[in-house]
């Protein structure tokens, strides 16, 4: 769980109250998801009152539609970043290792993949579906512009999906009790594994 935060009384900006709240929503979401967070679970995190939430975001909605978005946005700038720095030879097995790497350093921020999990199997809300297929778009639209084939970046973009879905089942946590799961968490994370996994066992 995210360590709460006491909201300074002075010397802060509406802005920076808004990031404390988001930052808060954050892991409350990760923790439990859309429909177990209430503003008022989002409000205790931050050290601020249910109402001040509300006032800031409107409903429970809006402000998980936001930290949803956040948390997507960060993996796509990720990938947006290498391809903005220098050249990206779409035959190249090393740029693929950057683009790779990109979202491997991600993993340790377990609330960021957790909200985008819960995003994605919160369906059920037709604001929140449309949410999820805007982004999902949105980072293959980003991972397309590598040069790769559809058909690559569908593959790479299921990748991350696969390890997301693996740390949400908390595997690398239990290397060596399964070694079906274990071959699998190897194929997944590659040369993150031992990255992955003490940074789950801090986040249980």
């Amino acid at each position: 769980m995210t360590v709460r935060t006491n909201l300074p009384k002075t010397r802060m900006t509406a802005e920076d109250r808004r990031e404390l709240v988001l930052a808060a929503a954050t892991g409350a979401f990760a923790h439990g998801g859309y429909h177990g967070t209430s503003t008022d679970a989002v409000a205790k995190a931050a050290g601020v009152s249910q109402p001040y939430v509300v006032r800031i975001f409107g409903t429970k909605l809006e402000l998980f539609l936001e930290v949803f978005e956040r948390s997507a946005d960060r993996v796509r700038h990720a990938f947006e970043a290498v391809l903005a720095d220098g050249d990206f030879d779409p035959h190249s097995e090393a740029d693929k290792e950057r683009l790779g790497t990109a979202y491997a350093e991600l993993l340790t921020d377990r609330d960021l993949l957790q909200v985008m999990m819960h995003g994605f199997s919160a369906g059920g809300v037709d604001e929140i579906a449309e949410r999820s297929r805007a982004c999902m778009s949105r980072i293959f639209e980003a991972v397309r512009r590598t040069g790769w084939d559809d058909d690559t970046v569908r593959g790479f973009v299921a990748h991350g999906m696969l390890i997301n879905v693996m740390l949400a089942m908390r595997a690398p946590e239990h290397l060596g009790e399964d070694p079906a799961l274990d071959a699998l968490s190897v194929c997944a994370f590659g040369d993150a594994l031992t990255a992955a996994a003490p940074a789950a066992t801090r986040r249980g």
